[in-house]
């Protein structure tokens, strides 16, 4: 009999990342079903619609990749609207599942739910021990409250709700808005621009000095998949009851100055790169501790150049009208 895995949130970059890994496997000869909607077809924020869909279709599997997302301006823009849907999101999807009488379901964080001076590299019981990042504490809030949840659900039903903590992700469907991106998009947008225009000069904002770390998308689908089909026993064993979740990434960071170079290296972009320390810069380093998902025995395999330049293929090949214009 098939096992039937509803892929919440799939025309995103982690959630299509996800589908496609598990389309490649029923292509392989799996017995998958894989339910799918898109948000005209079923609003997640609507808690009658997802307990009337998960109530009908009753898959083994739920994951919940499904999120609103955004970089510094859209999270400081928008901080009612990032709390607010990811909150219900999160809420309706566990509560609907487990009246579904759906066993396993995972979700995806995010590392911004670590305090802004959580001792690097960030390990998962950091969570909750400090202040968070005021530029995207709404989001990390939400974050925070569907571990919870699935924590929660575990203690009080048995049932079995997993959590993963992403560090940044990029790759092929990403967010490349001017707006609303993430840095490395944002990035990436900016300086094939630039090279387009001819400009002698980018200024990315900050002073160029915080570190991130940055997990290619198809990375990270393969690691939610591999949380996912551990055996309870041996999930278990890494985490505690309190916490339930589990960092991913790749262990290695790179300042945000030296990422522009290597975008600026990647895209032919040859001018100066300037910085602008008015602007902020958020948390001043977000190193996973990635100790925990290599014991369990799954490590990161795409190098940063390599992603970002089949990246930048990705957004050159993208059948959209003039990038000048957006």
């Amino acid at each position: 009999m098939a096992k039937k895995i509803y892929v919440a949130g799939h025309r995103g970059m982690v959630g299509g990342a996800i589908l496609r890994q598990l389309q490649v496997r029923r292509t392989g000869g799996e017995d998958l079903t894989l339910i799918t909607r898109t948000s005209a077809e079923l609003d997640l924020t609507n808690q009658a619609q997802v307990q009337d869909f998960l109530g009908m279709e009753r898959p083994d599997q739920v994951i919940l990749a499904a999120a609103k997302v955004g970089g510094i301006v859209a999270n400081n823009s928008y901080p009612a609207q990032f709390i607010y849907e990811n909150l219900m999101m999160e809420c309706n999807v566990i509560h609907a599942a487990y009246e579904a009488g759906v066993t396993q379901l995972l979700q995806l964080g995010s590392s911004c739910i670590y305090p802004k001076l959580a001792p690097q590299p960030m390990a998962e019981d950091a969570l909750l021990t400090g202040v968070l990042e005021p530029t995207n504490e709404p989001y990390a809030i939400a974050k925070i409250a569907g571990i919870k949840l699935c924590e929660s659900y575990n203690r009080q039903y048995g049932v079995d709700y997993r959590s993963v903590m992403p560090t940044n992700l990029y790759g092929p469907g990403d967010n490349f808005h001017p707006d609303n991106s993430h840095v490395l998009p944002a990035l990436i947008r900016r300086f094939h621009l630039a090279k387009l225009n001819g400009d002698a000069s980018v200024t990315i904002w900050g002073t160029g000095s915080p570190r991130r770390e940055f997990l290619h998308v198809d990375d990270m689908a393969a690691a939610a998949l591999f949380v996912l089909e551990l055996p309870k026993a041996i999930y278990e064993s890494e985490t505690q009851e309190t916490l339930s979740h589990i960092n991913v990434g790749c262990g290695s960071d790179i300042s945000i100055l030296e990422l522009a170079q290597l975008v600026a290296q990647v895209t032919g972009f040859t001018g100066e790169i300037l910085t602008d320390p008015s602007k902020p810069d958020g948390t001043p380093r977000k190193l996973m501790d990635v100790s925990r998902l290599e014991r369990l025995g799954w490590w990161a395999g795409i190098e940063l150049g390599r992603g970002i330049s089949e990246t930048y293929d990705w957004f050159l090949q993208q059948d959209a009208t003039d990038l000048r214009s957006k």
